[in-house]
């Protein structure tokens, strides 16, 4: 018999139980040793607060943020070489130009010269947003900037430009259980209220792809659509926080219909030909450690409606980021994210990548710890009140803070409280706290870092603390409870 005949009698390799990884280990770095005697007494020194702990301490798992941490491909580090370090024109930005073109769409980067720049590029995404909001906050005053969920620095970018930053979330987010897969979706009957009363206040409308604020959770393509037709009805233009745009896009193809049998790159292209501008960075989709970018549809609302726009944002670029053909990245840094750009869309990068986050959220789950399903696409979300639900934790003992202290010190993975801390804040004249709808504790999965056994040693540590949650006390603020931002700099302690 000829093998090949043989072949087709054998189950199919995507029928199989377990497939391997579409990537390989080019390198690994040994980690160094450290007790929780001593993780515990770096992390009290630093108040409590995991953002200023030491990196080369986390002996387990580091899932702050899965920005700017991915693990380059072997292109991406051969691309280095190949940056041209040219203070103007330089040859990586006529590349990324064309690769931008290819995944978003031509009209978000206009012949370089000709016309009116629409295209930015920023050393990252939070750069990208300051230059956008701090030229809206000049249109007016008390204006409103609505989103299916402002992300922290988003929203601080907006509150510090004196616009208010409001979420609309779904209905479906705070069922924990529900297994309704676009949860991040912006809220259509409050978008509609909002237009109805305010719509001459909001110079645009922002929708994050996926929702990083409501637990990771895509948008839908129909929620897209719908969403682009109620504010261009009013004349707001749309605007994506498209920082997880590859990610969403692999959501839509797996469970929205009509979209099963189309590619990645054709369902990105959709979902831009609804938006009038982007703001992006690319430490997440993008694959690459550093870079962001705001984009303008060339013959988008937007545009239209503030034509001066365009000019005020490039002379902001070049003032805070250098010559706007390299917009504070290195040539270096830009060969990376146009290799980086041209991996993010296949299929089967995406399907690994997404399937182990839903994994280590579904082994979480299985340990009756309380996690927002169905899993999103770049973190596991798990749900602080219910997880400290039958113990004396109250909201203003900040349980999140402590979880996250308490798992670094005692197992030496990091999370990020993502909750009434980072997303509340303090009422100095009610001289109390004012908590805002979600209160999780994030585990963002950095991309094409971490195996399954990482992943499964922190089900492990997780599934021990919530054994013992009765025994974790809340913590008091020590330092910083009104700064704006105020989990990047506060300190704590536990509560006696």
């Amino acid at each position: 018999m000829k093998l090949k005949s043989l072949v087709k009698h054998l189950p199919a390799e995507g029928e199989l139980a377990k497939k391997p990884r579409p990537y390989l280990n080019h390198s690994v770095e040994l980690k160094k040793v450290f007790t929780p005697e001593e993780r515990a007494g770096m992390l009290d020194s630093v108040g409590l607060n995991v953002f200023f702990f030491p990196s080369e301490m986390i002996t387990g798992c580091d899932l702050l943020s899965d920005s700017g941490v991915t693990t380059m491909t072997s292109e991406q580090w051969a691309a280095l070489h190949l940056g041209d370090e040219a203070y103007g024109s330089n040859r990586g930005y006529f590349m990324l130009r064309d690769r931008i073109c290819d995944t978003f769409g031509d009209v978000f980067f206009s012949e370089p010269g000709v016309g009116e720049p629409n295209a930015f590029i920023f050393h990252q995404g939070r750069a990208a947003e300051d230059a956008l909001f701090t030229q809206l906050g000049k249109l007016g005053s008390r204006l409103i900037i609505p989103s299916n969920g402002h992300f922290d620095t988003t929203g601080a970018n907006i509150e510090a430009n004196k616009m208010q930053a409001v979420n609309l979330f779904s209905a479906e987010l705070h069922d924990t259980e529900s297994d309704v897969n676009f949860k991040g979706n912006m809220n259509l009957q409050k978008l509609k209220e909002l237009l109805e009363k305010s719509s001459d206040k909001i110079p645009l409308t922002y929708l994050t792809i996926t929702n990083n604020t409501a637990g990771g959770q895509p948008v839908s393509m129909a929620n897209i659509r719908e969403v682009a037709q109620i504010t261009h009805r009013y004349d707001i233009p749309l605007f994506f926080d498209a920082c997880r745009f590859a990610e969403n896009a692999w959501f839509i193809k797996q469970f929205e219909s009509g979209y099963k049998d189309k590619n990645i790159k054709s369902i990105v292209h959709e979902m831009f030909s609804y938006v009038d501008g982007f703001t992006i960075s690319y430490k997440k989709d993008g694959l690459v450690n550093m870079g962001g970018g705001l984009f303008l549809r060339a013959d988008g609302m937007f545009v239209k409606k503030y034509p001066d726009m365009p000019g005020v944002i490039l002379g902001h670029q070049i003032i805070k980021e250098g010559h706007p053909t390299y917009g504070g990245l290195s040539g270096r840094d830009i060969m990376a994210l146009v290799v980086g750009l041209s991996v993010v869309t296949r299929e089967e990068y995406l399907t690994f990548r997404i399937n182990q986050v839903r994994e280590f959220g579904e082994e979480m789950h299985g340990q009756g710890i309380p996690v927002l399903r169905p899993v999103g696409g770049h973190a596991v979300y798990v749900d602080v009140n219910q997880f400290f639900g039958d113990t004396s934790m109250k909201p203003e003992d900040f349980g999140g803070v402590a979880l996250c202290a308490v798992l670094l010190a005692a197992y030496g993975h990091r999370a990020c409280e993502l909750g009434y801390f980072s997303f509340g804040y303090y009422d100095e004249r009610k001289r109390q706290e004012v908590l805002p709808d979600v209160n999780f504790v994030r585990f963002a999965v950095p991309r094409l870092r971490y195996e399954k056994q990482d992943l499964q040693s922190v089900v492990a540590a997780m599934r021990a603390l919530h054994e013992y949650r009765h025994d974790i006390p809340g913590v008091e603020v020590t330092y910083g409870r009104n700064l704006p931002l105020r989990h990047f700099k506060a300190r704590f302690e536990f509560k006696k």
